[in-house]
């Protein structure tokens, strides 16, 4: 599990940004560090107030490249200027506040703990559905901490769903170590049967699924298209992280998909969904990824075209097997890591690009900085309403909006 350092400089907004990052790395079982040299990750939310600002946030970004393994730049500099670090050679993903927990997590699983319940949080509704995975890849330490799959019975999940909706939730995320694997235990997997069910409980609402490996759902993708297709309430979104485009470092990752597999699954989701979101996960940097596989991956990621990227650099995590291979160097592991992460930046914004135009349904999912809100629309694609109060939306609230622009790795709307 990671060691994370996060600072954050300006508002109260951004302050309430940094507890959710920090609520959202500690309930996937990671820790705060002591400082940013015992960290595995830093995390700087930034502040763009005045020009003074501007310089030391890029002063503090350059200090931290050096202090730290991996560096994460967030905050309303990094969305509003996220071009000044790149363009002043500083090495760090800038991401959205709503995608750093998952790039943080270097490509593991989340811990879902054995008494881990239902929550509520505002609007949204949180839903473990199991605990453990069936992988044994060999750079994570999660399974240390929450063993085999341990699935409920469909019929226990469909009943913590419906109190969810009851109480008020209006999108419901199923999360697990790999929810594709949820019901091996008991002899089969019977994630597309649970989803079914949970979209037929009476209520206006959306639902999520969180991270499936490509192992788990290779098999059922057929069947669950299927759900998907027909379900208006299921989001069009998957996240399969496939972690790398060559085989042989899959292999040695322990993975227990191949580059086949995972395009496999994609081909029916392109063939069945005519909108939808595909996510996924690379690692970078893996001690056995030779140039080629790093050019494996490179081409994967540009033939698939992920709307949703995490681009991560490995880092050993004690008491893994991965940990007492031989590393590779970290400036190597840095370059990669850049190169990958610019052509996910264009990736990413084309996909953005081409909403613009656009009306879509959207669920208002929560309040957003100053007086917006973040909307999600039926692919799972973030579209954020400015002047929230003007237009009389709120968190809970479903409308149509056109969409009239974009910031790479999300959309604005204007209520129609």
């Amino acid at each position: 599990m990671a060691r994370y350092h996060i600072e954050t400089y300006g508002c109260t907004s951004n302050r309430g940004e940094s507890r959710h990052i920090e609520q959202a790395l500690r309930d996937g079982g990671h820790h705060p560090a002591s400082g940013p040299g015992d960290a595995d990750v830093a995390i700087l939310n930034t502040c763009t107030v005045v020009e003074k600002t501007e310089r030391n946030m890029l002063t503090r970004a350059k200090e931290l490249e050096e202090e730290t393994a991996d560096l994460i730049i967030t905050g309303c500099m990094a969305l509003a200027q996220g071009e000044e670090f790149r363009e002043a050679g500083v090495d760090a993903d800038v991401l959205h506040w709503d995608d750093v927990p998952q790039a943080a997590m270097n490509g593991e699983c989340p811990t879902v703990t054995p008494d881990t319940e239902p929550v509520l949080d505002g609007t949204v509704g949180i839903l473990p559905i199991a605990r453990g995975c069936m992988s044994n890849c060999s750079y994570c330490i999660t399974k240390f901490a929450t063993g085999r799959i341990d699935s409920p019975s469909v019929e226990e999940n469909v009943r913590k769903a419906r109190a969810l909706v009851h109480a008020g939730a209006k999108e419901l995320r199923i999360t697990g170590q790999d929810t594709g694997v949820y019901g091996w235990d008991k002899g089969d997997r019977k994630l597309p049967e649970l989803l079914d069910r949970i979209c037929d409980i009476e209520g206006d609402f959306r639902v999520r699924v969180g991270m499936a490996n490509p192992g788990g759902i290779h098999g059922i993708q057929e069947e669950l298209v299927e759900v998907f297709a027909a379900n208006e309430k299921l989001y069009n979104f998957i996240h399969l992280p496939v972690q790398s485009g060559s085989d042989d470092v899959l292999e040695d990752m322990r993975r227990q998909h191949r580059v086949d597999k995972f395009l496999d699954i994609v081909e029916v989701f392109d063939d069945r969904l005519d909108y939808w979101t595909l996510s996924t996960d690379f690692i970078v940097g893996f001690p056995t990824e030779t140039d080629e596989d790093h050019a494996m991956s490179m081409a994967l990621m540009k033939e698939v075209r992920p709307e949703k990227i995490n681009v991560t650099r490995f880092s050993k995590r004690p008491g893994t097997d991965a940990a007492d291979m031989k590393g590779l160097g970290g400036t190597l592991k840095k370059e990669r890591s850049k190169e990958m992460s610019s052509a996910k930046m264009d990736i990413v914004a084309d996909a953005y690009e081409s909403m613009v135009g656009t009306t879509q349904n959207v669920l208002v999912v929560e309040e957003g900085t100053g007086d917006s809100v973040k909307c999600r629309d039926g692919a799972y694609r973030q579209i954020i309403v400015q002047n929230a109060s003007e237009h009389g939306v709120e968190p809970g609230d479903f409308l149509d909006v056109e969409v009239t622009s974009h910031q790479t790795v999300y959309a604005f709307g204007k209520p129609v």
